[in-house]
């Protein structure tokens, strides 16, 4: 069904793994609307509930396909727009579980961070050397990066392209978990589990408040909070909780 990724639905969990092995899954511009345009279908699939990121063979990206790029002009990428389809990773509104290894450079390390949590093996090493050839990250790292580490931690990896190892990603914030290499994608198959076992409209409005907070204010941020706090309550899911809480039970949430 796809030249560049392979799909799986387990669990409630969708799970969309890159499969140009032996480019090391490097991203040409029909993988990512691949990617794209799958994970978008399954965030509007009511059977299911998580999304999950994953590379086959031993990296999980080393970046954007330079074959692709290196005869560009400014013009052309103007025309192309090629971008568009990475802007698309904002509008997800189910949580995205990235489960990385090996390489993750480039264009890769931009489409891990637009995970929202990333679980990482052991010798995973990360990095954004665009600086080398002569360009710079266009695809979200300038930006994401300094968001989620800051101005001057972003600028060392960024202006030098050197190569972060996953326990300083992990110190950074970037990663959550670091694991067994073997272990890697049962322990991310498990973290997504247990969040599809959790409300599905809960988790909706916790990253559409968590995202909101990012670019504003505490106090406008706070007001978004309790509008999406207020709106929980017209759901099915949240008499439910409640009521389970209160007879002692499991709930059985429904998404609705």
């Amino acid at each position: 069904m796809y030249d560049y990724i392979d799909t799986s639905v387990t669990d409630g969990v969708a799970r969309i793994e890159l499969n140009r092995p032996n480019q090391f899954n490097a991203l040409n511009r029909v993988m990512v609307k691949e990617i794209v345009s799958t994970l978008t279908m399954y965030d509007r699939d009511d059977e299911v509930r998580v999304l999950m990121l994953t590379g086959k063979g031993r990296a999980f990206s080393a970046g954007a396909d330079i074959d692709e790029m290196v005869s560009e002009t400014p013009i052309s990428l103007e025309l192309l727009n090629q971008f568009a389809d990475w802007d698309q990773f904002a509008s997800l509104k189910k949580p995205l579980i990235g489960a990385v290894h090996g390489y993750v450079f480039g264009g890769g390390f931009e489409l891990a961070l637009c995970c929202d949590l990333l679980i990482a093996a052991e010798g995973t090493t990360f990095a954004f050397p665009e600086v080398n050839l002569g360009v710079m990250p266009g695809a979200g790292g300038t930006q994401r990066l300094t968001k989620l580490i800051g101005r001057t931690r972003a600028l060392r990896w960024l202006l030098t392209g050197e190569r972060m190892a996953v326990d300083e990603a992990k110190a950074c914030g970037i990663v959550i978990d670091v694991v067994h290499p073997e272990a890697l994608e049962s322990e991310a198959h498990k973290y997504a589990t247990t969040l599809a076992a959790k409300p599905p409209l809960s988790l909706r409005m916790i990253k559409d408040a968590v995202n909101y907070a990012v670019d504003v204010p505490l106090r406008e941020g706070m007001g978004y909070e309790r509008k999406n706090f207020y709106a929980l309550f017209a759901s099915e899911d949240q008499t439910e909780g409640m009521c389970a809480f209160v007879d002692k039970r499991t709930p059985q949430f429904k998404g609705k």
